[in-house]
């Protein structure tokens, strides 16, 4: 007998064995499932690139009546010291009045403000009849949020007009105790900056090279 428990025991102690292994074998005619893998993490959205500076974008930001002038430059920089890039670029406008309320810009005139003539709805019939400098205006787009200057809702646009000018360049400007970035006015080829147009925090001023409180650049 004792012989007859222990074979049972034995025979029992198999099955028990077995059970699990028979658990994890497929059953007859059914293929196993492959163990499905882990869905890919997608990666972080990369910030949309700034806009191109082009007719397009130009009608777009201050209405048809622009027009860039061709091998304009496009300087970004931070104009207003916000610490948010700005856009400025040469343009001409024979009409620069014309969409301020559709595009929601400012026509401004710091060159006759400075002289004494403060309206623009006034001076913007002044412009100079050199064929180089006719209809030359300059655009300014203060930048908003991670998307600065090519913001859908930037800051503030401004169309500066009657600037004597042939070109400008957007370099630093020692004003009083601190430097900021500035819009110089070039006249002649050979000039570095006959003027220079800074925004004072509240507004843009004109200032002829050399003259007034400001230092020279």
């Amino acid at each position: 007998m004792p012989y007859q428990k222990l074979a049972l025991s034995s025979v029992l102690f198999v099955a028990a064995l077995a059970l699990p292994l028979a658990a994890q074998q497929p059953a007859p005619g059914v293929a196993p499932q492959p163990t499905p893998a882990a869905a890919p993490v997608p990666p972080a959205a990369a910030p949309a690139p700034p806009a191109d500076v082009d007719e397009a974008f130009i009608h777009k930001q201050f209405g048809e009546e622009f027009s860039l002038v061709p091998n304009s430059t496009p300087y970004v920089r931070d104009i207003d010291g916000d610490g948010i890039d700005d856009l400025v670029i040469l343009a001409r406008s024979r009409k620069p009045l014309l969409d301020a309320a559709e595009h929601s810009y400012r026509v401004v005139d710091p060159y006759y403000t400075f002289y004494g003539y403060g309206d623009p709805k006034l001076t913007a019939t002044f412009g100079s009849e050199e064929l180089m400098e006719k209809n030359l205006v300059v655009l300014v787009i203060h930048g908003s949020g991670p998307q600065a200057w090519c913001s859908e809702t930037p800051k503030a646009k401004f169309v500066i007009i009657n600037l004597p000018l042939k070109r400008i360049m957007v370099k630093r400007l020692q004003l009083r105790k601190k430097q900021v970035n500035a819009i110089f006015a070039v006249e002649a080829d050979a000039s570095a900056g006959d003027s220079v147009v800074f925004w004072d925090g509240k507004q843009y001023k004109y200032q002829p090279i050399g003259t007034g409180g400001e230092d020279s650049p």
